[in-house]
């Protein structure tokens, strides 16, 4: 019996990396990212600069201080249901029975922060599920990550702000349920199909501006630098016995343009790659393309577009001195290289800022 057990988890778990993909989860991730198609390293400054890339925290003029930023996504085919599961897992299991084979996707974040030209601290609440159940009913592929901590960066600007060179540090306590295979008829209380840990990691970035029209940009950034391990036990907010899964680094590159149209109006063009390193050996290209645009019209209303992992992503901002509210839709890709799978999201979010 123990024999046809192996045979049949090894089966299914074989299934379902050939059948089912799982998305790429990310650390930091905005509304304002979404909308330009997944963009974000070489893109103008903004208050999430401190989380996208340390090194552009050398581009500031001023000081950013968010107080509250409030953000929430969900996928565009769950959106009625949404309130009433949010990221627990065992609502979402009632959801995805309902609705199997369908890929249901939530996500809760706050970010406040205080930026300043070449350092940034902030805080972060992130809540994340990603979830399929299987037609039969037998199991669903689940990545559940609640992380809470502290990120700090800084940055050193070199030949009048040509070259900018970054570096942040962030401590983070996460609980996560990685399981392509969790039993739905099991209990999925946290404590029972979690794991959780405290770690630390850093990131390193590089900037190069050309000071001539347009302002040509080249990003680099090399996210958690030596892999980020979850190996202290803090019992935090769980007490398990395993640790969530080791982030590997990671090497991101984009480049970008931003002209100035005229005195109220300008834009931002972006091109980014991920994963310059493979570290998620992944052979699908389109999930790690991304391409946006921005055009802002007085600080006060933007307008975004863009590809995401070759899906259409769209949005806009309006800002005001203190508070702003941003809107967009972007696609994911759930799927393989031989059968995509398109994930429509909408992200919103509201920030009061000092």
């Amino acid at each position: 019996m123990k024999r046809i057990s192996l045979i049949l988890t090894m089966t299914t778990l074989c299934f379902i990396s050939q059948a089912q993909a799982r998305e790429w989860t990310e650390f930091y991730n905005n509304s304002r990212s979404n909308a330009m198609g997944g963009t974000k390293i070489a893109i103008t400054s903004d208050d999430t600069t401190l989380f996208r890339n340390p090194a552009n925290l050398g581009s500031f003029r001023g000081a950013y201080a968010t107080l509250l930023d409030p953000e929430f996504e969900f996928s565009l085919n769950s959106y009625s249901q949404f309130f009433g599961a949010l990221t627990n897992v065992a609502k979402t299991k009632e959801i995805l029975n309902t609705n199997r084979d369908q890929y249901y996707h939530a996500k809760l974040q706050v970010t406040p922060s205080f930026s300043v030209r070449n350092f940034g601290f902030g805080l972060i609440y992130k809540d994340e599920i990603g979830a399929i159940m299987n037609s039969a009913g037998t199991a669903m592929d689940t990545i559940y990550q609640s992380d809470i901590g502290v990120v700090a960066g800084v940055n050193y600007n070199i030949w009048d702000g040509r070259i900018k060179i970054g570096a942040s540090m962030k401590a983070i306590n996460r609980i996560e349920v990685d399981n392509p295979i969790l039993d739905p008829s099991a209990s999925l209380d946290l404590k029972d199909i979690g794991s959780e840990g405290t770690g630390v990691g850093g990131d390193i970035s590089l900037m190069l501006q050309a000071p001539v029209l347009y302002f040509p940009t080249l990003a680099i950034v090399a996210h958690d630098v030596g892999d980020m391990k979850f190996e202290s036990a803090s019992g935090l907010r769980l007490t398990t016995t395993t640790r969530p899964q080791v982030v590997k680094q990671s090497v991101d590159a984009a480049v970008s343009i931003m002209p100035i149209h005229s005195r109220g109006f300008r834009s931002v063009f972006s091109v980014e790659y991920r994963d310059l390193q493979d570290s998620r050996q992944e052979d699908f290209a389109a999930k790690r393309t991304h391409i946006g645009a921005e055009f802002n019209w007085n600080d006060i209303f933007f307008l975004r577009v863009g590809m995401n992992q070759g899906y259409v992503s769209a949005g806009f901002e309006i800002a005001g001195e203190r508070v702003s509210w941003q809107l967009a839709t972007y696609g994911e890709e759930v799927g393989t290289k031989a059968s995509p799978k398109e994930d429509r999201r909408v992200s919103n979010k509201v920030m009061v800022r000092f």
